[in-house]
């Protein structure tokens, strides 16, 4: 009778650590110091900048430019995307980091409406619409940022909404990492 009781304490407690015991935007990734995965993605159709050009897709071949980049994976239907959304602006404006989009299974109306309210942070903007690319990523959910080198290889992945304090305290530092 103790056997079976014993057996189920010890699962409950590694259960219990598994789900509460650590930080959800800390999941590893296999990609951290890998090439980031090979992918195209179409622009989303009608989305033109602020000079009425159209805003281009993006693939794999736009992240080996030579600079440190941001790629952010979001959607208009998810609204810590929204939250974290005026803090990627300010990347962009304030730091000068380039940040590239892949927008994750959304229609492009939405994906729009959404980019028109709140501001274009994006170089460019992959269209997602399958989620394919996103799971080449190893996306869990959606938002997600990663850093990726000059080279094109992931430095560092973020699961969850940014915030203020979490580009301070790790995003800023792991961009400097990454330059060096």
């Amino acid at each position: 009778m103790i056997l079976p009781l014993a057996i189920f304490a010890i699962l409950a407690i590694i259960l219990y650590f598994r789900l509460f015991g650590s930080d959800p935007s800390q999941i590893p990734s296999a990609l951290i110091n890998k090439q980031a995965p090979e992918f195209s993605l179409p622009a989303i159709s009608g989305l033109v900048g602020p000079d009425n050009s159209a805003v281009p897709g993006f693939s794999s071949a736009d992240l080996a430019g030579g600079e440190v980049s941001i790629v952010n994976v979001w959607a208009s239907w998810c609204v810590p995307c929204r939250d974290e959304h005026p803090l990627l602006t300010s990347l962009g404006q304030d730091f000068g980091i380039t940040i590239y989009g892949i927008n994750y299974k959304d229609s492009p109306e939405n994906a729009r409406q959404f980019l028109t309210q709140l501001g274009n942070p994006y170089r460019a903007i992959g269209t997602d619409r399958d989620g394919r690319a996103s799971i080449d990523w190893g996306l869990y959910g959606v938002p997600e940022s990663f850093i990726v080198t000059g080279d094109g290889v992931i430095a560092y992945k973020h699961v969850g909404p940014l915030t203020a304090d979490i580009i301070n305290s790790i995003i800023l530092p792991e961009i400097e990492k990454a330059r060096h």
